[in-house]
C-alpha cells in the first residue's frame, strides 16, 4: 500500500536503479489508475499498486507502437521482485491488471497528453493525462459502482464533453445494452442527464 506521491516516486526510483544495475533494456511504461492520479496531483490517497496499461516501443523513425503489457520482460520482473523485497511490498506491486484495455483501443491522441518521467537511465514512465484518466475512471466506476473510482472521477472535475467522449469510448469496450444503460444511470446520478440522453 502506497500512502501517496512520495512513496510511489520512491519505489519507481528504486526500480529504475535496479534496472540500471541489470543493464536492462525494457519498453516504456504507460501507467494509469491511482498512481497516475497521485503523481499528477489530482488526488492524494492511498493506492495498493502501480497499474501498467501498456508498453510503448519506438521505431528508429520515432513512431510509437503500443504493446500489450504482459508478459513483463524477465529483467523487469527481476527488478520488481528486488524492489518488493527491499520495501516489503507484494511481488505484484507493479502489474498489468488493466492491460486488456489495449485490445479494444486506447483513447485517440493519448501519447500527446501523457506526463513523462524518467527514473534512472532506463525506466521511462508515461502517466495518463487528465482527459484519459476520465475515460478510464468512468469505465471503472460503471463496472464497480459508487466507490473509489467514482470519487476519483469526481476529483478530475470532468466537463460534459469529456464525459460524453469517455462514455462513447467505454461503450466500444462493452457494446451491450446493459452496459449502455449502466453508463446512462451513472451519468444521471452525477447530474448529467443531458449527456446521458445523448447516448
Amino acid at each position: 500500500m502506497f500512502e501517496g506521491t512520495k512513496e510511489i516516486e520512491t519505489v519507481l526510483s528504486a526500480l529504475g536503479e535496479q534496472l540500471d544495475v541489470l543493464h536492462a533494456s525494457i519498453p516504456e511504461l504507460v501507467i494509469c489508475g491511482g498512481s497516475a492520479l497521485n503523481i499528477l496531483g489530482f488526488v492524494s490517497r492511498t493506492t495498493k499498486d502501480v497499474d501498467v496499461v501498456a508498453f510503448i516501443e519506438r521505431s528508429t523513425e520515432g513512431n510509437v507502437d503500443f504493446k500489450r503489457a504482459n508478459p513483463f520482460p524477465l529483467k523487469l520482473i527481476e527488478a520488481i521482485k528486488k524492489v518488493a523485497r527491499d520495501f516489503d511490498l507484494p511481488e505484484d506491486w507493479l502489474n498489468s491488471g488493466p492491460a486488456s484495455a489495449l485490445d479494444l483501443g486506447l483513447p485517440k491522441g493519448l501519447t500527446e497528453r501523457v506526463a513523462t518521467r524518467k527514473y534512472g537511465k532506463r525506466l521511462i514512465v508515461h502517466f495518463l493525462g487528465r482527459y484519459d484518466l476520465v475515460h478510464f475512471k468512468l469505465y471503472a466506476a460503471a463496472g464497480q459502482g459508487i466507490g473509489k473510482h467514482y470519487d476519483d472521477l469526481l476529483a478530475l472535475k470532468p466537463t460534459r464533453e469529456e464525459l460524453e467522449d469517455a462514455a462513447r469510448w467505454s461503450m466500444t469496450h462493452d457494446v451491450s445494452e446493459v452496459y449502455r444503460q449502466t453508463i446512462k444511470d451513472l451519468l444521471k446520478h452525477m447530474g448529467y442527464e443531458d449527456v446521458a440522453d445523448r447516448l
